[in-house]
C-alpha cells in the first residue's frame, strides 16, 4: 500500500488474522483503548468490518510490518467515525509492546497524514484517546493535531471521557 522509512502498510484480509490476533488479543493493548479483549470470532468479524471500509472508503486499518525484518508492528488506519451524530475521518493506531519507545507510532502516523491528505484528498482529520492514554495525545501533538473537544463514549457499557484532537490539510501547508 505505502511505505514510510522502516515500514510498510498492506491492507488486512482474512490472511491476516493470526497477526491481528497478537494485537487485537493483547489486554493491555486493547483495555486502554478499546475497552474489551477481542475473541477469534470478534477478529474475524472485524476484518470483515475493514474490507467493507476499503470497499466504501478506499480505507481503513492496515496491518504494519517493519520492512527490514517483516515483523507485524500493529495496525494504524485512517477510518470513517461518527462522535455526537456528526461524520469524521479518524487517524487511530496500536503498537505492539516489543515495538513501543522506538519512534515507530510517530513515523507511521506521519506517513499516514502525509497518505491521507494526498491521496485521499482529506481536508482534515481527528484523532480521539481517553485522557489517560497520554502516548497518544503526545502523538497527535507531534502530528500538529490540536485539542477540539471532548466528549463521553460508551465503551463496551463503561461511560469514558474521551479527548478529540484535529487538523485540518491548510494547517499542514
Amino acid at each position: 500500500m505505502f511505505k514510510t522509512d522502516r515500514l510498510y502498510f498492506e491492507e488486512i484480509t482474512i490472511e491476516s488474522f493470526n497477526d491481528l490476533k497478537t494485537i487485537l488479543q493483547d489486554e493491555t493493548l486493547m483495555l486502554l483503548g478499546w475497552g474489551k479483549i477481542y475473541s477469534d470470532n470478534d477478529v474475524t468479524q472485524w476484518i470483515k468490518k475493514i474490507t467493507a471500509q476499503y470497499k466504501s472508503h478506499g480505507y481503513s486499518y492496515w496491518l504494519v510490518k517493519k520492512r527490514e525484518t517483516n515483523q507485524t508492528v500493529g495496525i494504524m488506519g485512517l477510518i470513517p467515525t461518527t462522535i455526537e451524530n456528526t461524520p469524521y475521518n479518524e487517524v487511530a493506531y496500536i503498537v505492539k509492546k516489543e515495538f513501543q519507545g522506538q519512534g515507530l507510532a510517530i513515523e507511521g502516523m506521519i506517513g499516514l497524514k502525509e497518505y491521507a491528505f494526498s491521496q485521499f484528498n482529506l481536508t482534515s482529520f481527528i484523532a480521539q484517546f481517553v485522557p489517560e492514554n497520554i502516548s497518544s495525545e503526545k502523538i497527535a501533538q507531534k502530528l500538529g493535531m490540536t485539542y477540539q473537544f471532548s466528549y463521553v463514549r460508551d465503551i463496551n457499557g463503561e461511560n469514558r471521557k474521551h479527548l478529540v484532537y484535529g487538523i485540518s490539510k491548510k494547517e499542514t501547508e
